[in-house]
């Protein structure tokens, strides 16, 4: 896409890899975050404010934490020359306030996957939007993502996230429930790894996690923080709808727990100290 200059707002564990990746496929990018780390990618523009990453930019990639923190960063910034791409997990009446506010055009992409996959380029973008204003993107989607899906239009793509995130939240909190259980009766935590990667339930993400389990190591991936955030969202979709919603119920309790045992930062593995620390006294 000669001639088009990208620019993207929010240099976090997700979004870091992600930019890395749009610079390494030649992108002419042009980024903002709110802190400096040192992390701006390789041949890349850092701006100075997110003003200026609309006014050099022709599409604008978000891949901010909060709707607070897209609300503050957009606030009196003139959006009608760049297309908008909102790539974080939002409730989806916020999506699609924010199409209803970006004058330049909107597309929502939330992605499926953590930091390896955004590492790798290997994460899975769920897109909604008017179809002309998709067909902007191009292969910039690409780039990040080994697989793009079309959810059809605003707020389609965030529904989809939130289904998306019902199943992995319950499989992680389940697999630390396992190690639980495990621990309890003094099983050796390599040897279940071990059968439940040979077993017909494992994943990428299973292996990935039970890895971490085994080890102790909450490194952030997904951190604890953002996956009670995700979990709330989930539950309030769910309550908007009059929708079941039991194990997310559970799961969130588990994950605010965990936060309050001060491993907000850690990754969503963590969620074992919880339940270790919910455990009944034996007699």
């Amino acid at each position: 896409m000669s001639g088009m200059t990208v620019g993207f707002l929010g240099l976090g564990v997700m979004g870091t890899p992600m930019a890395t990746n749009l610079a390494k496929g030649g992108t002419d990018l042009v980024v903002w975050s709110r802190t400096d780390r040192g992390d701006t990618p390789p041949g890349a523009f850092r701006a100075a404010s997110p003003a200026e990453v609309f006014e050099r930019a022709d599409i604008v990639f978000l891949m901010l934490a909060t709707e607070a923190a897209i609300d503050e960063v957009l606030d009196g910034v003139d959006t009608s020359s760049a297309l908008v791409v909102h790539m974080g997990t939002t409730s989806p009446e916020f999506s699609a306030r924010l199409g209803a506010r970006v004058k330049g055009g909107y597309v929502e992409a939330p992605v499926s996957g953590s930091r390896g996959p955004a590492e790798a380029g290997e994460l899975v973008a769920m897109v909604a939007g008017d179809p002309a204003a998709k067909q902007r993107l191009g292969g910039l989607l690409g780039l990040m993502c080994r697989q793009v899906v079309d959810c059809g239009p605003v707020p389609g793509a965030l529904l989809m996230k939130l289904a998306v995130n019902t199943f992995l939240i319950s499989m992680v909190t389940g697999l630390a429930e396992a190690f639980h259980f495990a621990d309890a009766y003094g099983l050796d935590r390599g040897l279940l790894r071990q059968v439940l990667d040979a077993g017909p339930m494992a994943s990428a993400v299973s292996r990935g996690k039970a890895g971490k389990l085994v080890e102790a190591d909450f490194a952030v991936q997904a951190s604890i923080r953002d996956v009670l955030k995700n979990n709330e969202l989930i539950v309030a979709a769910a309550r908007h709808r009059d929708v079941a919603s039991p194990l997310l119920d559970v799961c969130r309790d588990l994950y605010a727990a965990t936060a309050a045992l001060g491993h907000s930062e850690a990754d969503m593995a963590a969620v074992i100290h919880a339940l270790h620390a919910a455990r009944r006294p034996t007699s």
